[in-house]
């Protein structure tokens, strides 16, 4: 006779790789509390930033009412399983849009998807809120990234002590999105 003591479990192997992201608005409060870890993880402990370890990137901008926290999911069976990448969007005055705090976890980095997707979704849903203009301060390493998608350098500066450049997004090559809280789902792409 089996008991539930002599199952044994059931383990996704070691080299488990998602099949899907689901990449969209934040929509319950478990994402907004996982994507605010994310990004102490990202800017505090591992770029020392606002304070390093100890800190917290929070901002006026958090508190904003426009604010809108994008997030990408890993997906398991069809549902989330964890918060692998967030984003921010804020309005600053009617029709000028901000992205800020683009962060992915670190296992996720071994290519620019999802980066690309957070992006895609952040300009396209203020696009389709009446975005006439969308900026961001883009760390210098990340660059080249922003400018395939369609970003333009305006001027570069100094923020908390690293490189950023001051970017604009070209939004005729992100069309509305209506559904942000729904998003979409992206397959990963093979990484060699």
């Amino acid at each position: 006779m089996l008991t539930a003591h002599a199952i044994p479990w059931c383990e996704l192997a070691t080299d488990y790789r998602p099949q899907a992201y689901r990449v969209q608005w934040a929509s319950d409060g478990w994402m907004l509390r996982e994507a605010a870890a994310l990004r102490r993880q990202v800017f505090c402990t591992e770029q020392g930033l606002f304070g390093g370890r100890d800190g917290d990137d929070r901002d006026a901008i958090d508190d904003d009412p426009s604010l809108h926290t994008l997030v990408a999911l890993s997906c398991l069976a069809g549902e989330a399983d964890q918060m692998v990448g967030t984003v921010r969007i804020h309005q600053a005055s009617p029709g000028l849009w901000w992205g800020s705090r683009l962060a992915v976890r670190r296992a996720f980095r071994q290519s620019s998807q999802l980066g690309t997707e957070l992006i895609r979704l952040a300009v396209s849903s203020a696009h389709a809120l009446g975005c006439r203009e969308f900026l961001a301060h883009v760390q210098a390493q990340n660059v080249p990234l922003f400018q395939r998608l369609h970003w333009q350098v305006l001027d570069e500066m100094v923020i908390h002590g690293r490189m950023h450049a001051l970017m604009r997004a070209d939004l005729a090559h992100y069309p509305p999105c209506e559904t942000p809280y729904a998003g979409f789902v992206v397959s990963p792409r093979r990484v060699s």
